[in-house]
């Protein structure tokens, strides 16, 4: 079994290409038992983005807290607490922090999406 809170984990900056105030939360993973998937908070600051980018996996999101945009393939997408969105493998994908407060969501992943 596994128990934790949010606040007792260090969040990492994300660095790279297209990217800004962006920190990630691996919450759940193979480490600590779930095999095949992992689960991480993101926490965008305003005017914070993920990079604009595909990969082959599909990941589900839920909207802890705040508001912002998905791009998902040509379609813009506000999301606000409580929603939640798939984006498939292969799809066009970036979120984006356009409100003046933090816009946090959970990302599920496959395994091989957070290498």
């Amino acid at each position: 079994m596994i128990v934790g809170h949010v606040n007792e984990l260090a969040g990492v900056p994300m660095q790279g290409a297209g990217i800004q105030g962006a920190t990630k939360k691996v919450l759940v993973s193979p480490k600590e038992g779930w095999e095949g998937w992992t689960m991480r908070l993101f926490t965008l600051e305003p005017g914070g983005f993920t990079p604009r980018h595909t990969h082959d996996w599909p990941h589900i999101n839920y909207i802890v807290s705040g508001e912002g945009t998905l791009h998902l393939d040509g379609q813009n997408y506000v999301l606000k607490e409580g929603a939640y969105a798939y984006v498939p493998g292969g799809a066009l994908h970036q979120f984006q922090n356009d409100s003046g407060k933090e816009f946090s969501f959970l990302c599920i992943v496959p395994e091989e999406g957070d290498k």
